[in-house]
């Protein structure tokens, strides 16, 4: 480049060399974020666990009188939340788990690894795929549950709080069945263990239909204890539910802690 001056030409050398390097790592993480948000909205059978089928059961068993349930107001207002929790957990869960198991088998996780992406950011932004994939769910189920007649009440903190805590306990245990299992084994896992608490966690069936012996097991249970808490604040206008809090957070702990410990990425 040349620039003029009193008769005389001064030049002014640019670099136009590349500058090899990698790029910052937030821009990393919300690039890798937007692609995994991407990749799972694009997936068929993942729209069809963390989307279809919660929206069906809730339409399905608000329309219908197939479970009896429990407490004051409509059917929905005992299924919504129920539901929110299972969607929750088809995504944080099941859908991670599934996803992440095929990724390491197929050896992306490994040439993922070996990128300047560091290895705890991937997992950053599996994470916040599952946060914006979640927001969605939310969203999605809450007007289709007003619109069917949802009353909810409470603290609206109280339901992050038990949101939040609940994606940090499924997404520990996934990670932890993903990293550790072949995926085979995790993909028929991940879906036996989203039937059976399905069935057995609160989600739709209250938990007093089953004995006292079994009950008492299942409400420790991540899914019995974000379902629970999700109702007594939203079905029945309850203050923050510590007890419910304080197992989600054991789960987290737990669940974050094993993946960290016994991940593998091939």
């Amino acid at each position: 480049m040349s620039e003029r001056s009193e008769g005389t030409i001064n030049t002014v050398a640019t670099d136009y060399s590349p500058k090899p390097g990698a790029a910052p790592v937030g821009r990393m993480l919300l690039a890798q974020t937007a692609f995994e948000t991407r990749m799972l909205l694009r997936n068929g059978e993942q729209l069809l666990l963390t989307v279809v089928i919660p929206t069906v059961l809730l339409v399905l068993f608000s329309a219908v009188d197939i479970v009896a349930v429990e407490g004051p107001g409509k059917r929905v207002d005992f299924l919504a939340p129920g539901l929110l929790a299972l969607a929750v957990m088809s995504t944080a869960f099941t859908g991670q788990a599934i996803a992440t198991g095929f990724e390491r088998r197929y050896g992306v996780l490994k040439r993922l690894g070996a990128s300047p992406l560091p290895r705890w950011a991937l997992l950053t932004a599996k994470t916040g795929c599952v946060l914006v994939t979640e927001a969605l769910q939310v969203a999605l189920l809450s007007v289709i549950a007003l619109a069917l007649g949802w009353s909810p009440q409470g603290d609206f903190l109280s339901v992050v709080a038990l949101l939040v805590l609940g994606t940090a306990a499924f997404s520990g245990l996934g990670l932890l069945m993903a990293g550790t299992l072949k995926a085979e084994a995790t993909l028929a896992g991940a879906n036996l263990v989203f039937i059976l608490l399905l069935l057995a966690g609160g989600v739709i069936v209250p938990l007093s239909r089953f004995p006292d012996a079994v009950r008492s097991v299942l409400e420790l249970l991540p899914i019995s204890a974000l379902s629970d808490g999700l109702r007594s604040v939203l079905q029945h206008g309850a203050g923050v539910p510590w007890s419910d809090l304080g197992i989600l957070a054991g789960w987290s702990v737990l669940g974050l802690a094993a993946a960290a410990r016994f991940f593998r990425w091939e």
